[in-house]
């Protein structure tokens, strides 16, 4: 029998009563939280006492919402994160090419541009990327996953011509005046042609994954999600678990449009752990991103002289259809919606078919909620899992997209609490890192990149943000009785931070850091 007694600091319990002054960890399974007194009493001979030394201890942190195989993936990309014009990210991807030794005809996969904060303005095309590696396919993913763009080589290689329609749901870029493709792919379009890239080894994959866990210890995550998963994510998740190589808890969540199969084929991992691994339910895309103008909204986007609004993914009967057997399945449904049309489309689904209510279903990001849908959601027992990060990342972005109302109230988090709505926070990694505390920060603060406070009355104390990445988390994914909280027969995964967050000055959330990440009372950093 192992035992571990923590003290000596603020233990944050997120239960009844808020403080502790121990706890009793007794093989990886809280066994007793309060008086140190008594946690000595029960304690045993053989005991290992760790002093917090004024450090507080909490429960770990949950992942709502991320991508673990697309940070995975990531991992050996040229990274675009920091580019600030056309020139840098040509720049960046001729290093690359000369560092990795690439042989003509080798693939240059980059990830992390964003438009926005381009000297241009704009997206790059097939004509610049073509100047950077002529003799190379080359793709470049945007930050937000939803679009990205191809060089003339891998055009081809994608088997896109002028005569190449846009699939439902997706868009390819087309040259002035002509139906030339100009190599800027956005949604369908662009995930079915970047499927066409060469995948690493499995080897590489695998070790590649476990760097990426590793960015989710980083943060005090020990729950993490693969929020879209299809045969190949599967296949490297599958060969993972049995490897041995997750430490944390990973829940899939499986491609409903395209893989549903891998639930019937792989019944041992449904709503149950097999090498720390389960199928958790289904994913389903309703439209894009707001930063990328591609969420579908009910009224335009702000100076759209067209009246643009985005678009949908799926026709509502589509929708429908999917809501309708993921509650004959018995399978939680999380359902990617930005825009307040996407939104309706997924609340009315939901309407359709009451008996998902029994199965918690998440709307994903949920950043245009307007707040006449709030009750309707209540009604359908759906969870809202928001992006709060944006706030900071893209919040000025939104103000020029969406105008300053609208841009106020994305990811409202203190109007779905006052609605009964559960909510939960995530950074839908790899778009961001996995970086819990600076999105309590956003949370809290509501505070652009350029010092713009968003929406005052939006706000939420340190308290209810801490919910949402803790006991709120737990309930997303039906383990409120296993996690989320310090409590007894609860498992001992914890997190240690520097500073007490509850009694932290607000505005230092985001420095706080990460010193201890804790599963069922081993130390993973």
């Amino acid at each position: 029998m192992s035992q571990i007694l923590y003290y000596g600091g603020p233990i944050i319990t997120m239960d009844q009563s808020l403080y502790a002054a121990a706890v009793l960890v007794e093989d990886g399974i809280i066994r007793f939280v309060g008086g140190r007194r008594e946690a000595e009493l029960l304690a045993g001979s053989d005991i290992k006492r760790v002093n917090l030394g004024g450090y507080a201890l909490l429960p770990s942190f949950i992942d709502s919402h991320s991508h673990i195989t697309a940070l995975a993936r990531t991992i050996s990309l040229l990274h675009l994160e920091e580019a600030k014009s056309f020139e840098d990210i040509l720049s960046r991807a001729k290093k690359f090419v000369q560092e990795r030794n690439l042989k003509p005809g080798e693939w240059v996969v980059g990830f992390g541009y964003d438009h926005n904060f381009l000297a241009e303005k704009q997206h790059p095309d097939k004509a610049l990327l073509d100047t950077a590696v002529f003799n190379h396919p080359m793709l470049i993913t945007h930050a937000s996953g939803h679009m990205g763009v191809f060089n003339s080589m891998a055009l081809r290689a994608a088997g896109i011509t002028g005569n190449t329609p846009d699939p439902p749901g997706g868009k390819i870029g087309r040259c002035p005046g002509s139906t030339e493709p100009n190599g800027y792919l956005e949604e369908t379009a662009f995930i079915q042609a970047s499927s066409m890239v060469p995948a690493p080894t499995a080897d590489q994959l695998c070790n590649q994954l476990a760097e990426a866990q590793k960015e989710y210890f980083k943060y005090g995550i020990t729950t993490i999600q693969d929020g879209i998963t299809r045969s190949g994510e599967w296949q490297l998740l599958r060969t993972a678990a049995e490897k041995g190589i997750f430490k944390a808890d990973v829940i899939s969540f499986v491609d409903l449009e395209n893989s549903k199969d891998i639930l019937m084929q792989h019944s041992e991992y449904v709503k149950k752990y097999c090498g720390r691994l389960k199928i958790g339910g289904y994913k389903i895309f309703l439209d894009g991103s707001p930063q990328g103008r591609t969420a579908w909204l009910t009224q335009p986007y702000q100076d759209a002289a067209d009246g643009y609004r985005g678009y949908p993914v799926h026709s509502d009967d589509v929708v429908q259809s999917f809501v309708r057997t993921a509650a004959a399945d018995g399978m939680q449904l999380l359902a990617h919606c930005n825009g307040d049309a996407a939104a309706d489309q997924f609340i009315s689904a939901c309407q359709h078919a009451p008996e998902i209510k029994t199965q918690r279903p998440v709307m994903i990001h949920a950043q245009l909620l307007r707040r006449d849908q709030l009750s309707a959601m209540a009604a359908c027992g759906m969870l809202a899992s928001f992006f709060a990060a944006h706030i900071f990342h893209w919040g000025d972005i939104h103000r020029q997209n969406l105008g300053d109302q609208r841009a106020f109230e994305i990811s409202p988090a203190a109007s779905a609490r006052d609605n009964g709505i559960v909510y939960t926070f995530h950074q839908d990694s790899p778009v961001i890192p996995p970086d819990m505390m600076e999105t309590l920060w956003c949370a809290v603060n509501r505070i652009s990149g350029d010092g713009i406070v968003m929406g005052t009355e939006e706000r939420i104390g340190v308290p209810d943000a801490l919910r949402g990445v803790t006991v709120n988390a737990a309930y997303q994914y039906f383990e409120e009785k296993q996690k989320g909280s310090i409590a007894p027969d609860k498992l001992a995964d914890l997190v240690v931070l520097d500073k007490d967050p509850l009694t932290a000055d607000p505005m230092e959330l985001k420095d706080i850091r990460v010193l201890q990440t804790i599963k069922e009372g081993k130390e993973l950093l």
